[in-house]
């Protein structure tokens, strides 16, 4: 699997929210080379932990700029974080229930998830943001 890059057409026009995609691909790159390197169990759970983690933060974070600015589709969006994490955390449940390793095809998952909640969502939000902050 190849690293993901974070580039442009990731970029949702607001300086704090690129950073922390920035910061989620990163963890994102960590997962996917403990993969190729076939890293523990424990070191791949880890680090999906702290990919969820990470993940948390940020829809917090973006979560509170939408309150600030008054994002018209909050709710939403909302419900499309509380989607990608459920989806996420059965990923997780699902490879320490059955102490499966962590395959390319979840790698895959984790990828589409991450960008195109990007392509779609945060680039709606980074509009509206770029025209009131």
């Amino acid at each position: 699997m190849k690293d993901l890059v974070w580039d442009q057409i990731l970029s949702v026009g607001v300086d704090e929210i690129d950073d922390d995609h920035r910061k989620l691909v990163s963890v994102f790159n960590i997962l996917n080379h403990a993969v190729v390197d076939g890293e523990s169990p424990q070191y791949l759970a880890a680090t999906l932990a702290e990919l969820i983690h990470c993940t948390l933060w940020h829809f917090s974070h973006e979560e509170r700029l939408m309150l600030k600015h008054r994002y018209d589709a909050i709710e939403e969006h909302k419900a499309e974080h509380q989607e990608l994490i459920k989806s996420a955390r059965e990923l997780q449940q699902e490879l320490l229930r059955a102490n499966n390793p962590v395959l390319e095809e979840h790698i895959e998952f984790l990828e589409r998830w991450l960008t195109e909640h990007i392509l779609t969502a945060d680039l709606r939000l980074g509009s509206h943001l770029s025209q009131v902050m």
